[in-house]
């Protein structure tokens, strides 16, 4: 089942009105993310389809969370408890449903499709579906990524390697890894097989 996609031009232009939201010069964040403004440009055009490392970054130096970039605006500072609120004051004790052919997808750098698996925002908590082709990684020259927060994975299907700081970790089907997110970190498939994981993370 495939829902609705985001494809490269509404992605770029989410993060564009996310960076105009937050104050900031297309420059000043080009210098932060240490690319070309042009590069990154060039992703708020969509004319460059970023990895999940580098969307990472940019969501960092927003200080806006991942899911913000599916349409859900900026998620507030989250609670005490991550599932105390979803969705705002009255929201707690509705019912929402997504449908597997409803949720959204989001394409990446190498053919990386993240599917969020939570109806709403959650404050606190991304969740994500990632699936990884085979050959492909989360950076586009693997390098790493670090950011806020603590990242939880467990492997639904083919084989994941999940480098964090000096260590590499080999992960299948029914394997799990936690690592706070500020150790620089990347994600790569070397099998044959696409590689299926539900993400975890806590901001």
């Amino acid at each position: 089942m495939a829902g609705p996609r985001i494809d490269d031009q509404e992605l770029g232009a989410r993060i564009r009105e996310l960076r105009v939201g937050r104050g900031l010069s297309l420059r000043r964040v080009a210098d932060l993310l240490g690319i070309s403004p042009s590069a990154l440009s060039q992703i708020e055009r969509g004319r460059m389809r970023p990895s999940v490392t580098r969307l990472y970054q940019i969501m960092s130096v927003l200080d806006i969370p991942m899911a913000a970039v599916f349409g859900e605006g900026e998620t507030p500072e989250p609670p005490a408890g991550p599932l105390d609120s979803l969705g705002g004051e009255g929201k707690s004790d509705e019912i929402m449903v997504v449908r597997g052919d409803e949720a959204t997808t989001l394409l990446l750098g190498h053919g990386v499709r993240y599917r969020r698996l939570t109806p709403v925002a959650v404050p606190g908590m991304n969740i994500f579906e990632s699936i990884y082709p085979p050959g492909s990684g989360s950076s586009q020259h693997s390098e790493y990524v670090c950011h806020g927060g603590r990242e939880i994975g467990n492997v639904i299907s083919g084989t994941l390697v999940v480098d964090v700081g000096a260590e590499t970790h080999e992960l299948g089907p029914g394997d799990s890894i936690t690592f706070p997110s500020t150790t620089p970190h990347r994600i790569s498939n070397p099998g044959d097989t696409p590689a299926v994981a539900v993400w975890i993370n806590l901001t």
